[in-house]
């Protein structure tokens, strides 16, 4: 057998498919992205902190026998959506493994068929009588056929090489999908961990905020009937409101101000580049002026010294020979210009220095920023759905904007029994702007819809949004509860224009 052909089965045969084997401890990608996602949400969840702990400030000190429960109640809604991510996630991973599985039986056929083309090939060659080319050319035989015969030989190795290739990539894909399963094998084993994790940790909170409400039971109730206590609330979410307004309006302006920014960078850099390219016109025209003064001036000096040559000859005919004295030849005068090494066999002349380089403005170092807080609706969008929209909550209407809540003042939003645990449905388009607990509300989501428009969502549950979350009219936001000390389970519903509580029995369908 020849030395290409002992190479091409030695690669042959070496080449089984590859196992892959996961390195102990090392991260998988669903943790990286987890890690990257975390740190792009710290910035705005502080600045929605710092702008809840403002609202405290302006309150009296009096205890609220609801705010015992915030804790718990917030862990009870944090520990609820990590669940239902992780479900989602569970899912994901599955559909991809099931791609990966099929992927994977499709290039092990490839493999095999590959191998078995290689392995016939080898067999055809060997029958063939194991030519090679220096046996050929040692024949003796007719140059033609010895020729054709070599013509053929390349051919075979083009081949060989080709399929071998083709191996290759195969295998190469075979590990990367080996891998990618390994991969997402190791992500289900955390998924499941992190689920045992917030199972248990949702027994636990649920278990302490029952304890929690049977020794304040009696305070939540004769707080509850406090006037103040339900003006207060109120105004706690007027005051939230405005300060997300006033806190959406500054990131629009920083983001035009950045926008403004880098089209004056872009400009700059446009002028930058017009210019140098300018300059290059400019030098490249004085090259060329250059050359034409230094090939007229040769020219002249040629002219000059035929005429020289031809007066000599004909004194020379004549017997008389005068001493010609050379008529000096100016060269019209032009801009001394800096020439290219390739000009330097062509008369030197003064060279003025290149035209100092052009810097670009460099850009300051990007600030990461934060999740934005601006609608993902376009202004007006919201208002064009007005009667449209479908209820937030399957439930019964218990309590209707503008009716009096006993000796307190009236309703601003609606109140709809549910059962908990019911899932809480986006009104419209938009984007989280607020997912916490407030003192009154218990865990309040609030859905910015653009052309200053929300929707507020409270007493929930758990909220299954994040802020900085887009969401679609229809998407599970929150669960129904009773948070925040609330009697019943059921769901506290707003709309506001311009932080102002309007009527929502014109917009929603309930």
């Amino acid at each position: 057998m020849s030395a290409a052909l002992l190479v091409t089965a030695s690669l042959a045969t070496s080449m089984a498919v590859p196992v892959a084997h996961a390195a102990p401890g090392k991260p998988t990608e669903r943790s990286k992205q987890k890690a990257l996602a975390e740190a792009e949400r710290a910035g705005l969840q502080q600045k929605l902190t710092a702008l809840k702990k403002d609202i405290g400030k302006t309150e009296s000190a009096k205890e609220d026998a609801a705010d015992t429960l915030a804790e718990s109640e917030a862990a009870i809604s944090d520990a609820n959506r990590a669940l239902r991510d992780l479900q989602q996630e569970q899912q994901d991973t599955n559909s991809k493994l099931t791609a990966l599985g099929t992927e994977r039986e499709r290039l092990s056929a490839t493999v095999k068929d590959q191998q078995q083309q290689l392995a016939q090939m080898l067999r055809q060659h060997y029958v063939a009588g194991n030519e090679d080319r220096i046996k050929l050319l040692l024949s003796g035989d007719n140059p033609n056929r010895i020729n054709r015969d070599l013509q053929m030989l390349s051919y075979v190795s083009q081949a060989q090489a080709k399929l071998l290739e083709g191996l290759r990539a195969s295998l190469k894909a075979v590990e990367d999908n080996q891998a990618a399963t390994q991969n997402a094998k190791d992500e289900l084993g955390e998924i499941a961990q992190e689920q045992l994790q917030q199972k248990n940790k949702l027994e636990q909170e649920k278990a302490r905020r029952a304890a929690l409400l049977s020794q304040l039971s009696n305070k939540l109730v004769a707080q509850r009937k406090e006037v103040g206590n339900v003006e207060r609330d109120e105004q706690r979410l007027g005051g939230l409101v405005t300060r997300l307004n006033k806190l959406i309006e500054e990131q629009a302006a920083a983001a035009a101000a950045e926008k403004r920014r880098q089209e004056q960078l872009a400009a700059a850099r446009a002028a930058a580049k017009a210019k140098a390219e300018a300059e290059q016109r400019a030098l490249a025209k004085a090259r060329a002026a250059e050359a034409e003064r230094q090939r007229l001036a040769r020219a002249a000096a040629a002219r000059e010294a035929a005429a020289r040559a031809a007066a000599v000859a004909n004194a020379g005919k004549s017997g008389t020979i005068k001493p010609q004295t050379p008529t000096p030849v100016t060269p019209p005068p032009a801009p001394p210009v800096k020439l290219d090494p390739i000009d330097a066999d062509e008369p030197k002349v003064t060279a003025t220095p290149a035209p100092p380089e052009v810097k670009e403005p460099k850009e300051p170092p990007a600030k990461a920023a934060d999740i934005a807080l601006a609608p993902a609706a376009p202004a007006g969008a919201f208002a064009s759905l007005k009667g449209q929209m479908r209820a937030p909550v399957n439930g019964r209407v218990a309590a209707k904007y503008g009716s009096k809540r006993g000796d307190g003042p009236a309703w601003k939003g609606v109140f709809i029994k549910a059962a908990e645990g019911a899932e809480i449905h986006a009104v419209a388009g938009g984007r989280v702007v607020f997912a916490e607990w407030l003192r009154g509300f218990g865990n309040l989501i609030i859905v910015d819809h653009g052309g200053q428009y929300m929707s507020i969502y409270g007493n929930n549950q758990s909220l299954l949004k994040r802020p900085g979350d887009v969401v679609k009219a229809g998407d599970a936001i929150a669960s129904v509860g009773n948070s925040g000390g609330n009697e019943e389970s059921g769901l506290y519903f707003e709309l506001r224009l311009r932080g102002a509580a309007f009527d929502p029995s014109g917009w929603v369908k309930f």
